[in-house]
């Protein structure tokens, strides 16, 4: 395993926070005057901005009901996510093997970076990461590649010395456009097969075989 840093997504990549999520779609929606959503449609926002699932659910795309749906949704899931988000099983093992190895590690989410560091801590995963960007970190979200390529100078690195590991397309288009490697994590709601116009280099079907992969165990 050649890379310096692997970097990872959060959201269906190390964590599942879905009741959280679905709970503040709820709410934000019905204030909206929207009916309830489908809590698989709302599954399906994830990895996407707040605003941009806002629109996927109800086909708004008003900038100022946009926004409202921001207030709305982080005002329920961000004192939710803390005590509901449940790590998939192997990723506090991964995190800390590829620790172990000196391998460097970061975060790059679509959920607020201030919301990710305590989640991450309650979920005792905090200590093996080195840097975090979250949404309100960049100018531009994902599939910008901002943040990624943030990653790159914080560390100093070459682009090829780089891993980024996701579960949705977002991830891989934001791969795709910070010109690193990609690996793509099956514990969302993206099928293998869906990654196939994009670059990769390895589908993990669960973080026990990605840490396999990545030669952590």
């Amino acid at each position: 395993m050649n890379y310096k840093t692997v970097c990872f997504d959060f959201d269906y990549t190390l964590g599942d926070a879905t009741v959280a999520i679905v709970a503040a779609y709820e709410y934000a929606l019905a204030q909206l005057g929207h009916p309830k959503p489908e809590r698989e449609a709302v599954r399906r926002t994830v990895g996407y901005t707040v605003q941009d699932g806002y629109t996927m659910l109800t086909g708004d795309t008003d900038p100022d009901r946009r926004d409202r749906a921001l207030e709305l949704f982080r005002s329920v899931a961000k004192p939710m996510q803390l005590t509901t988000t449940e790590l998939f099983d192997g990723a506090t093992e991964l995190l800390a093997g590829l620790h172990r190895k000196g391998i460097k590690l970061a975060v790059v989410s679509s959920k607020g970076g201030d919301t990710l560091r305590k989640v991450m801590d309650y979920c005792g995963i905090l200590q093996y990461i080195d840097f975090i960007v979250g949404a309100w970190d960049v100018r531009s979200p994902k599939p910008d590649p901002e943040g990624l390529l943030w990653a790159a100078e914080h560390f100093g690195l070459a682009r090829e010395e780089i891993l980024y590991c996701g579960d949705s397309l977002v991830d891989a288009q934001t791969a795709r456009n910070a010109g690193v490697d990609f690996c793509a994590v099956l514990n969302g709601t993206t099928a293998a097969e869906e990654f196939a116009p994009y670059p990769f280099v390895h589908i993990a079907p669960d973080l026990n075989e990605l840490a396999r992969w990545l030669d952590t165990i």
